[in-house]
């Protein structure tokens, strides 16, 4: 597994009548791959994970594993209400043959530190697969504290985090208590650059589904120090890239997909697509940035 380049946190594609669409799913990580990502995510809160069922959790993953065809890493949320729910998606992920697992802390309960660790070792025990755990404090309202990862610091298979703090000390922090004992990897997307400039060796992305030429240049031109390109695209891309930090994340970043023609706006319930002044105003980002992109 390697822990580098723009990885896109892809989407669900849905059907009209909403069940899943397999063929369109595949369509959008097919070409994805081909503008040049690094690896992917597949049903993280991107592919709406925890609007699936587990039997369409194990299709999708079938899919993408063989939509993929060991061109790029395929790494897929574990994110379930239980413990022993997201044990048995650890052991189908390695079944179906998953790179690695992005595990995030138990659905809804919001649990002390040792439950919380309790719950990330069991789903490490699980499978021999390779781990980033996702630390989404906003969203999730957990955050995985320097404590709970000193612990789990004993755990080979976990390898990584996801940053999706929008507090960047956060990597200097994890830096300076475990040196390279983690990799991190950028998860926010309006400071994906400050998180790269500070150690960050990736970018899980969401607006790369609508963008993925332009992300994989931005992370390229940091890689290789030339930080004037690197600007001029965040500079570009940052209004979009806000859209991330939101909670209607997903509906407007499908919206984005379908207006550069690379999928459907079409989401799950609770969810509902954009409507109104909202998808007028993103409609209307994402328009001004397809007419000036900066590649």
């Amino acid at each position: 597994m390697k822990w580098s380049g723009v990885f896109p946190a892809a989407t669900t594609q849905f059907a009209e009548d909403l069940s899943v669409d397999i063929k369109a799913t595949q369509t959008v990580l097919d070409n994805l791959i081909h503008d040049g990502v690094h690896g992917l995510v597949i049903m993280g809160t991107c592919g709406e994970n925890n609007s699936l069922e587990p039997d369409e959790k194990i299709r999708v993953l079938e899919a993408a594993v063989e939509v993929t065809a060991g061109r790029v890493p395929v790494m897929v949320g574990v994110s379930e209400l239980t413990t022993p729910r997201a044990v048995r998606f650890a052991r189908d992920a390695a079944r179906i043959g998953a790179d690695a697992l992005m595990v995030l802390p138990a659905m809804v309960y919001v649990p002390k530190p040792a439950e919380l660790e309790y719950h990330l070792r069991a789903v490490a025990d699980a499978s021999d697969l390779p781990i980033m755990l996702y630390n989404n404090p906003a969203a999730y309202r957990v955050n995985i504290e320097l404590d709970v990862l000193g612990r789990l610091a004993d755990v080979p298979t976990i390898r990584a985090i996801k940053e999706s703090s929008s507090d960047t000390r956060r990597y200097t922090d994890v830096y300076n208590a475990f040196g390279d004992r983690f990799v991190l990897m950028a998860g926010l997307d309006d400071v994906a650059f400050e998180g790269l400039l500070l150690g960050a060796e990736g970018w899980i992305s969401g607006l790369t589904s609508a963008f993925p030429r332009e992300s994989v240049a931005l992370v390229e031109a940091i890689d290789r120090g030339d930080l004037e390109t690197a600007r001029r695209i965040y500079r570009w891309f940052l209004p979009l890239l806000h859209l991330d930090a939101e909670h209607d994340l997903v509906q407007s970043i499908k919206l984005s997909e379908q207006i550069m023609g690379r999928g459907s706006e079409r989401v799950r319930l609770p969810r509902l697509p954009l409507a109104g002044a909202r998808r007028d105003e993103v409609t209307r980002m994402v328009e001004v940035a397809a007419a000036n992109r900066p590649i």
